[in-house]
């Protein structure tokens, strides 16, 4: 599993790197036959943004979805502990690997000595050397905690490629904020500017009379009333690009923005294909399920505190000294070969007390684990239902933004006749302009669900992030 998520993890980085000559590559490979002028377009397209996306990286700005990837994966305090965490557990899984292989020790003692007789008395330098292999045959307790480590290095591997994830669906839900709230800010300036010319043609009837002073008024509240709300779009601009900023470590330059034909990403499947799914590849779920088994070799190895424990001993002594530091006649050399057998009898209860907290930290991690089944599963479904919602609701608001410009154009030649009151005129352009935010926020909505569908479910791949950068269109230069 683990070689499976660090092929995932390198065709994650190296897709991104590679993000917009996959745009390229995406868009020469799938255009229709037969339309030579229109793929000579795209490409000089794709130039241009090339283009612009690298002078935007050499001025310290980011355009693109890849810029601000990029920049969070290396920038993220969140990674970095995650990473720092993987790096821990496979620390300790060749720690609690090297208890279990020889291990060898070497011992030297210079001593002086001074021995006293009814005689007589004596002085003497002493040396003993000692060269001494241990080798585990047997031991329940290292053979269970290695196996733990083990389930401990792949939960913390898990829940890495778990934050990666999440780091890239916040910083694409950020980016298509930024992206929401200047398309809202650009609405609302249409708005205004139609609203002042609904006023000034108001302004020249009044001088003429042919209007009365209350329509005047009407038409100076609904002004007031849209640049009231144009600072708060604005303001909104300001603190989401703020956040993508602080997000990812990069200014916000001219980002790519979704175009109006763009398509949206379709999803496949029926809510019970993508909540299995999740039960089996979301990255949590695997961090927990391996948290279980690793509880569960804690609780074995708990146990293994009763078992006896055997090992290999050899040992190679050089001295002058003996046992008592009595010096002998000659210098010695011996050799020691033996077989240790350690059996536990009594620990004053502290075993049995290992083996309770182990097997409820084992429960813990069983419950944690069943929760978050639960968790996943329900923002599974809820994304999928929504999804699906967002997709009738995209139609229904393009038929509503359609049927308010027909209805304000049709008012505004009514006032012309004077068939219609001015009132009426400003609130078709106020409904037209918000059926058109409106239906910016359903796109966007739609984007970040299908963000949100793939992470919970474990499926979100490079592939995805590739199919929503195509869809953006580079920003027009001022």
């Amino acid at each position: 599993m683990r070689m499976k998520w660090n092929n995932t993890h390198n065709n994650l980085s190296g897709s991104l790197h590679r993000l917009l000559s996959g745009a390229v590559l995406a868009t020469l490979l799938y255009a229709p036959a037969g339309h030579a002028a229109d793929a000579t377009q795209q490409n000089e397209a794709l130039a241009a943004e090339a283009a612009a996306t690298a002078a935007m990286q050499e001025s310290g700005s980011g355009s693109t979805l890849e810029d601000f990837f990029m920049a969070a994966m290396e920038y993220s305090p969140r990674i970095q502990v995650a990473e720092a965490r993987r790096s821990i557990g496979t620390a300790r899984k060749r720690a609690a690997t090297g208890q279990l292989l020889p291990q060898v020790n070497a011992t030297a003692n210079v001593s002086e000595n001074k021995q006293e007789t009814i005689d007589s008395t004596s002085e003497y330098r002493g040396e003993r050397y000692s060269l001494q292999l241990r080798q585990v045959l047997f031991d329940w307790a290292a053979f269970a905690r290695r196996r733990s480590t083990s389930m401990e290095e792949e939960q913390y591997e898990a829940e890495y490629f778990a934050e990666l994830s999440a780091l890239l669906t916040e910083i694409a839900e950020m980016y298509f904020e930024v992206l929401q709230a200047e398309d809202a800010l650009r609405s609302i300036d249409s708005e205004l500017e139609a609203t002042q010319n609904q006023m000034q043609q108001i302004e020249r009837m009044h001088d003429m009379q042919m209007v009365q002073i209350t329509d005047l008024y009407d038409a100076q509240a609904r002004l007031a009333a849209v640049e009231a709300e144009r600072l708060n779009l604005a303001t909104e601009v300001t603190l989401a690009r703020e956040a993508l900023h602080s997000a990812s470590g990069l200014a916000v330059g001219d980002l790519y923005t979704l175009g109006d034909d763009a398509q949206l990403p379709e999803i496949e499947g029926t809510v019970m294909d993508w909540v299995a799914r999740a039960r089996e590849d979301n990255h949590m779920i695997l961090a927990r399920e391996y948290a279980v088994k690793a509880a569960e070799r804690r609780v074995s190895e708990r146990r293994g505190a009763y078992m006896p424990r055997v090992s290999l001993i050899a040992q190679q002594q050089q001295s002058n000294l003996g046992f008592d530091n009595n010096p002998l006649d000659r210098r010695t050399d011996t050799g020691y070969l033996a077989i240790d057998v350690t059996i536990p009898l009594f620990a004053g209860g502290s075993n049995r007390a290992a083996v309770s907290e182990a097997r409820s930290m084992q429960s813990i991690a069983q419950n944690e684990l069943r929760q978050l089944h639960l968790d996943v599963s329900e923002r599974t479904r809820l994304a999928y239902l929504r999804l699906q919602s967002t997709e009738q609701q995209i139609a229904a608001a393009e038929k509503l933004l359609e049927a308010r410009r027909v209805a304000s154009r049709a008012r505004q030649r009514g006032f012309e006749l004077g068939t219609v009151t001015s009132v009426d005129v400003l609130d078709a352009v106020r409904d037209e302009f918000l059926a058109e935010r409106d239906l910016q926020a359903i796109r966007y909505e739609h984007i970040k669900l299908g963000l949100y569908l793939r992470r919970d479910s474990g499926t979100l791949t490079a592939g995805d992030l590739v199919d929503i950068s195509v869809s953006l269109e580079a920003p027009e230069n001022d």
